[in-house]
């Protein structure tokens, strides 16, 4: 008589068993991950808004002519924009020369805001560029800066016209409140000496 080879109740049991505890941890890692998505998303979303105003702010303070005002909260300065007037949408044709116009960025509460004007104007309607900052007191620093000691250091401006460099740094907070990240850059008013 041939011997039959399979499995008993109990081993089927204790792997049935098995199967379902590996499928429950399975299913908690996927739940885990799908909850988390949404967070996940919308701080990438930030951190690519923030790098992107960054930029935009780094390539203008670049074809800059004179900082006005400064602050750690505040810039405002004279750059060359392609914009058919100052404060419009319209861009200039390719063939066309940049016009000089005055951009303030500044940040309070947790938006940093771009206004477009005429030379020497500060008011008028702003732009939000970027919500969710957690240094809107903290956002810009200026060499040559206040601080005598260390002259190179970037800090708070020493004078708004003497202004050569200006640092960005923007803060985005983590959501869990472990930490955050930072963003930061700068750049040069590389036509202050074309204005002369």
């Amino acid at each position: 008589m041939e011997r039959e080879e399979g499995f008993t109740l109990i081993e089927m049991l204790v792997a049935m068993t098995m199967g379902v505890v590996v499928m429950g941890g399975v299913m908690i890692l996927l739940i885990g991950a799908m909850r988390s998505q949404p967070k996940l998303d919308s701080q990438a979303t930030n951190i690519q808004t923030a790098r992107w105003v960054l930029e935009r702010m780094t390539r203008e303070i670049r074809d800059g002519v004179v900082v006005d005002k400064a602050t750690a909260s505040s810039v405002s300065f004279q750059t060359y924009v392609r914009h058919s007037t100052c404060g419009s949408s319209t861009t200039l044709a390719s063939s066309a020369s940049a016009i000089k116009c005055e951009v303030t960025y500044s940040c309070s509460g947790e938006a940093c805001t771009r206004l477009e004007t005429a030379p020497g104007v500060y008011t008028g309607t702003a732009q939000t560029l970027f919500t969710g900052l957690s240094n809107p007191a903290e956002v810009f620093c200026f060499v040559p800066s206040n601080k005598e000691e260390e002259p190179s250091r970037c800090g708070e401006a020493k004078a708004a016209a003497s202004t050569t460099y200006v640092g960005i740094k923007l803060e985005i907070p983590d959501s869990e409140g472990s930490g955050g990240l930072k963003a930061e850059d700068g750049a040069s008013l590389r036509n202050a000496i074309l204005s002369n």
